[in-house]
Parts: C-alpha cells; structure tokens; sequence
C-alpha cells in the first residue's frame, strides 16, 4: 500500500470511508477505556476477583451481541443492528459515569458496548468485517481495505490510549482525587457512542446483503456444508487463540505494570499509545507480507515471535525492559487480525459472510470472556504476577501451530490464481 493509495481512497466507496469514521471514533474510546476501567475498579475499592468479573462481563456482552448480528443482522438490517449497537455503546457509558454500585456496573456491562481489550472484539466487528468487501471498488484490494480498517482503528485507539493520561493532569492541576479525575471520561466514552451512532445513521443500504435470500433462508441453512467445515475448524483454533489472548488483555497489561512497577496513568498512556502506533504500522506490513507469501503464512509466522516475547516480558526484572519487551511484541501481534479477516471471507461465499465473521468472532469471545476471571484470580490468590504472560503465550503458540497445519492447504482465490 502506497501513500498515494492512503491519500486518495478512490477505491474505496463513500459507505466505505463511513465506517472507517465509525471505528476511529468507536476505537478511539476503546483505546482510554482498555486503560482506566480496571485501575478506576481498582480505586473504587473492588477486589481484583471482581474487577475480573465485571471484565468477563464485558465480553459475555460481546458474545451475545455477536450471535445477534451473526444470525439477524442480513434479516433484520445491517445499519439497523449498528445504530442499536451504538445507542446501547452510550448508555454504558453512562452508567459508569452515574454509579458505582457494582451491580449496575455489571448490568452496564453486559447490556451495552464496553471494550477492555485493547483491541476490537465486540458486535460491530462481525458485521463491519462482512460488508467492507462490498466497499472496494476494486476486488484486488481486499487485503489492503482490512489493513487500512485495522490500521485506522489502531491509531485511533492509540491517540484514545494517550487520553488516559488525562486524570493524572486533573489531580495534579485542579485537585481532584483519582476517582473523580477518571470518571468524565465515562461520559466522553458515553457521547462517543453517540457520534458513532450519527455516523451509522449517515450510511445507504448499499452494507446490506444484496440478495433477498437470506431474508426467508433457514438459521441452520446460513451457511453451506463447505462453509460449515472450514468455519467450524477456524472457530475452534480462534477460541484457543482468543482464550490465550484474554490473559493479556490491555487492561490486565495496565494492571499489572500498575501492581508490579507502580507506574502511574501518564506513563501507561504513553507505554499504550506507542504500542498502538507499532500495531498500526504492522498492519500495513501484513497486507505487503501476505501479498508475498499468503495469508495463513503471514498469520503464523508473525504470531509465534509475538508470543514468545509476551512470555519474556513475564520475567522482566526492570520495567524499562519490560516495556521494550511489550513494545516488540505489540509491533508483531496483530499482524495476524487483518490477514484473519481477509483470509475469512475469501474462503466463505459472499452470502456467508456475516455468519462466518460472527460465528468467529463468537467463539473467540466466549472463551476470551472466561480469561480474564482466571487472571484475576491468579493475581488475587496466588500472586504470581508472571503467570497470565506465561500461559497466554504459551497456548497462543499452541495456536499457531495447529493453524498452519490445518490450513496451509486451503488458499484464497488469488492464491490458488498465483500457483
């Protein structure tokens, strides 16, 4: 991708360019979120176990919102399932922002559209992932359309990381206490979800399925046997994948540097935001990578470096090098999320591909919901801070390996064209 591509756009369809909008504002609030949500919990006065609850919470909610788009979204409407979305993305915010009662919290978290993960899990990915296709103008750019969605995204959250930064100048500027510096970025997060839904409300019925006949087809007819193999052997490696990922989670990530070197919100922004801006680089980078040597290839070979390092950093005696080690990794470990994307709907049939994103994106939320309990536990009972790094690395690899040998034979059209 050049710059020259970056500047124009004019493959890219008006429609298009709107959900890049929609993910840049909706990642952007991600990005402060992932940060504060666990220290704020903290402050409050929960305990790690429940701060681990209220994060499952979060990503139960993006399996239930997940099978609703998955399933109804071609039936119902695209653009009707994500202006909801975004509606249900304010009021969540709200809620944090008026209570802290923890079951509200826990309610706000399961009803509305609460990312803490760093990167994007939630409802809107599984129909965004389906219709960009139908967005370029020229089919030889589909691999590039989800670099630039990840990568747009990506920066996005990184400058949202930075805000996270912002409580800390509120203490130190007009002094206020920690919980009240944190809690107006809830209601920011709040009219985010409102601008969001602006934008979705801008977009034609062109990100809609073309054909009428998944109005009137059968749930269990969604998907055709084919279809039903390769997304199911997919869907299990990514739950493994997602399940490994769920004791990494950025909001783990700031926790444990907050516990482990006592680093304050400013530094975590900063440490965040120059991760996301690596993140966002490497997406270009997979696109180039995967146009030369495949999409599975380009998965698997930039995901087992990455793995090892989040090992590495478990065992990190200074924090200086510790965050050089999370750098490195950062730079490599979501080189897989464009390729997964692309590599998804050029295996499935363009009528498929709603479902397939979502019954994709489900299992890796299912089991990414159970994860961060788990680490909130560990962290909790037995205090081995290193031990998430070191088993979210080491099934990861796991992944990896299982998904090269799996897959390796089943290319892209333009793939099979090349050999």
């Amino acid at each position: 991708m050049d710059a020259k591509i970056i500047a124009s756009f004019r493959w890219l369809s008006k429609d298009g360019k709107l959900l890049l909008a929609a993910r840049t504002l909706r990642t952007f609030a991600y990005g402060f979120l992932s940060v504060i949500l666990a220290i704020y919990l903290k402050l409050v006065g929960f305990e790690d176990f429940y701060i681990g609850l209220i994060l499952t919470a979060t990503l139960v909610n993006s399996v239930i919102f997940t099978l609703i788009a998955s399933f109804y979204a071609d039936r119902v409407g695209r653009r009707k399932i994500l202006i909801l979305y975004a509606a249900l993305m304010s009021l969540s915010g709200l809620i944090f922002f008026l209570t802290t009662n923890y079951i509200a919290l826990i309610i706000s978290a399961l009803i509305g559209t609460i990312n803490v993960t760093g990167t994007e899990t939630g409802a809107f990915l599984s129909i965004e992932q389906a219709v960009l296709p139908q967005m370029v103008n020229d089919l030889n750019k589909r691999n590039t359309v989800y670099a630039l969605y990840n990568m747009v995204g990506t920066f996005a959250m990184s400058a949202g990381v930075l805000l996270s930064g912002l409580p800390q100048i509120l203490t130190q500027q007009y002094g206020l206490n920690q919980i009240e510096s944190i809690r107006p970025l809830f209601l920011l997060y709040s009219i985010i979800g409102l601008a969001v839904l602006g934008v979705y409300y801008l977009i034609s019925n062109k990100v809609e399925v073309q054909t009428n006949s998944m109005r009137h087809k059968p749930l269990r007819e969604t998907l055709s046997p084919k279809s039903k193999q390769i997304v199911g052997k997919l869907s299990s490696l990514f739950a493994l994948d997602s399940f490994a990922g769920g004791f990494v989670i950025q909001s783990i990530v700031s926790l444990w540097f907050f516990t482990k070197f006592g680093v304050d919100l400013t530094t975590l922004s900063y440490i965040f935001s120059i991760a996301g801006v690596l993140t966002a680089f490497s997406c270009l980078a997979a696109a180039k990578i995967a146009d030369r040597i495949g999409l599975i290839n380009t998965m698997v070979f930039t995901h087992i470096p990455s793995n090892i390092l989040i090992i590495l950093v478990a065992f990190a005696p200074t924090f200086p090098l510790a965050v050089a080690l999370y750098l490195a990794r950062m730079a490599l470990s979501q080189m897989d999320v464009p390729t997964r994307q692309s590599y998804l709907v050029a295996v499935v049939k363009e009528n498929e591909r709603t479902a397939a994103a979502g019954i994709t994106n489900i299992s890796r939320n299912i089991t990414q919901s159970i994860s961060p309990s788990i680490a909130g536990y560990i962290l909790q009972s037995l205090s081995i801070l290193s031990a998430p790094f070191v088993l979210g690395g080491a099934l990861k690899i796991v992944y990896d390996v299982a998904l090269y040998f799996n897959f390796k034979r089943i290319k892209p059209p333009e793939e099979r064209d090349r050999d």
